[in-house]
């Protein structure tokens, strides 16, 4: 069954962000995820304003997802992002 991570992200260093931003479509596509949305143009439909920037990732399956955000590769792009946001993960099983 699909999964989709959900990050919600706020960006504090721009230019350090975009380095992490670079590195990571690779470790997604080693994994077999494919990005759905990716900080593009929002609107909030109901409740506060949302200003974090919003990424979603499917992957075949709840243990793929898992298996991306907890690998080597992936951890070396968390380093990059480390001291240019603060974010928020969740990964769910699709319908």
């Amino acid at each position: 069954m699909s999964a989709y991570v959900i990050a919600k992200v706020k960006v504090t260093d721009w230019d350090r962000y975009k380095e992490y931003m670079k590195l990571t479509p690779a470790t997604i596509e080693k994994f077999g995820g494919k990005l759905i949305a990716r900080g593009g143009q929002m609107i909030t439909l109901e409740g506060p304003e949302t200003t974090e920037r919003i990424v979603i990732i499917e992957f075949a399956s709840l243990e793929k997802a898992t298996e991306w955000y907890n690998s080597k590769e992936y951890g070396e792009a968390k380093k990059r992002r480390e001291d240019a946001a603060t974010a928020s993960f969740v990964a769910i099983e699709g319908v």
